[in-house]
């Protein structure tokens, strides 16, 4: 099924590269306007200019409710509101609980969880302001993982990260489902990106792969469904969901 996203605006965080990169790409073949967003501005600014006009390059470092702020005015004086958020920004710092340096803890936390929950509620409040308890449009998908319900070496702080994500979703989708805003939160398995660094090259990572099912990573597009669902007028009924899309990774 197409899901058609002309008439909304979007603004994508973590967009310099992988997962965000590919979602600004679907969502202006699908008629959506983009707001691509991260701190790493050649990036995004290579990636606009590529998509044509319908896309807007920003920088944004979700750490930072002033940047936020500021990404939002952006797109506003662009595009008009944006009606549609996908936060998607996210870092890891693998290593052993023990050794993580408290550092790297904060940036995990700070960027997967705290990030992703200032990126939703300025994004809420301007479409509140906006009129969406009357229209009902306005569209917040989280991007968690499932490793927010599975265990394992080397990166609990992420994954803690994620599972605070997966039941922030959950409460924002309450909090807000009276103002015409729905919230879904979409957990991928593995997928060889550049935040995976180069962990499935080495001798773990390839046991890591061995141990899943069907011995395999996902491909990109693997999440183009039930993203571009989530934020389409398809979705109006539908807030307060946590879809694992994992190719069977987790079972």
């Amino acid at each position: 099924m197409a899901f058609d996203l002309s008439g909304r605006t979007a603004l994508i965080t973590g967009a310099s590269s992988g997962l965000g990169a590919h979602f600004a790409e679907i969502f202006v073949a699908a008629g959506a306007q983009v707001v691509i967003g991260a701190r790493r501005v050649d990036r995004v600014e290579a990636l606009a200019a590529k998509l044509g006009d319908k896309a807007l390059p920003i920088a944004i470092d979700v750490t930072d409710e002033a940047s936020i702020a500021a990404a939002f005015d952006a797109a506003e004086a662009h595009f008009g509101t944006v009606d549609t958020v996908i936060a998607n920004a996210g870092v890891a710092n693998g290593g052993r609980t023990v050794d993580v340096e408290p550092a790297k803890l904060r940036q995990t936390i700070d960027t997967n969880f705290t990030g992703v929950l200032l990126t939703a509620r300025e994004g809420a409040r301007r479409m509140i302001a906006a009129g969406s308890r009357d229209s009902g449009r306005g569209r917040v998908v989280l991007v968690g993982s499932i490793t927010a319900h599975v265990t394992g070496h080397g990166d609990s702080a992420y994954a803690a990260s994620k599972a605070a994500v997966a039941h922030l979703g959950r409460n924002l989708a309450r909090e807000w489902v009276r103002q015409g805003i729905n919230v879904n939160v979409i957990q991928p398995g593995y997928i060889q990106t550049e935040i995976a660094g180069d962990w499935f090259e080495s001798e773990g990572g390839a046991k890591q792969i061995a141990g899943w099912h069907r011995r395999r990573f996902m491909p990109i597009d693997v999440l183009d469904p039930q993203l571009l669902y989530f934020a389409s007028d398809a979705s109006a009924m539908v807030t307060g969901s946590v879809i694992d899309i994992d190719d069977g990774q987790s079972l």
